[in-house]
């Protein structure tokens, strides 16, 4: 009969292989500083009135709060949710990846709707009618969705952030989004760019970034709870 003691529980689950996901801080060891709470160790004087006071030991200093990302609102505390992950990207740097990304899936929605006959102008003798139809709407929503879900879900990055140097992460644990994540914070920045609003909707949702404090998130980021950090 073994004597070895059982396994820790859990210990038998693989790994999380996300790079990105924080990890939870590690205690001082117990044989640091003569003892388990950093006190002297028995036998050298513990409690002698000649011993410095607290034992020997300095309080710890303390925390005002002040991190990366400001002062103030819990931020660098324990309590912080982006202790430990990389500093919060730029919102300019931001829209100009979003841009990227328009074009690059712009080109396809056109050359899709050329394909299939569909035409945002349409003629009809003497009456030139400019409207956008709702199948190149439908199009174009399906693919921007599609698009920003599948690159965020994979890696955090669509082209125009990897390219740029950025990236989208949980704000509760900095790991890249799931796929539900992902697909909540494509339908809020998409649909109504879409179907209705696109440059209106485009300058709220994401402009919100520039104003949002202390997360810098746009609307989509606050729905999926989402964070644009630099990769």
């Amino acid at each position: 009969m073994s004597t070895e003691p059982p396994p820790p529980p859990g210990s038998g689950q693989p790994p999380d292989d996300d790079p990105f996901r924080k990890q939870p801080p590690s205690g001082p060891s117990e044989g640091q500083s003569g003892g388990p709470s950093g006190g002297p160790s028995a036998g050298q004087g513990a409690g002698s009135p000649y011993d410095a006071p607290y034992g020997g030991a300095q309080p710890p200093p303390p925390s005002y709060g002040g991190g990366p990302y400001g002062a103030g609102g819990g931020q660098g505390g324990p309590e912080d949710p982006l202790a430990g992950m990389p500093p919060l990207a730029d919102s300019g740097k931001r829209t100009l990846a979003r841009i990227i990304d328009m074009i690059l899936v712009g080109i396809v929605v056109v050359l899709l709707t050329w394909a299939f006959g569909v035409s945002e102008y349409q003629m009809d003798g003497d009456k030139i009618s400019a409207g956008r139809s709702f199948a190149q709407s439908l199009i174009a929503a399906v693919l921007f969705v599609a698009y920003d879900t599948l690159m965020i879900a994979k890696s955090g990055r669509t082209l125009g952030k990897k390219w740029l140097g950025m990236r989208v992460a949980n704000l509760n644990d900095g790991a890249t989004p799931s796929a539900q994540t992902s697909l909540v914070r494509a339908l809020v920045l998409w649909i109504p760019f879409a179907f209705c609003c696109a440059c209106v909707w485009t300058v709220i949702c994401g402009g919100w970034s520039f104003f949002d404090k202390p997360y810098k998130q746009g609307l989509h980021d606050k729905a999926a709870k989402t964070v644009v950090v630099t990769a």
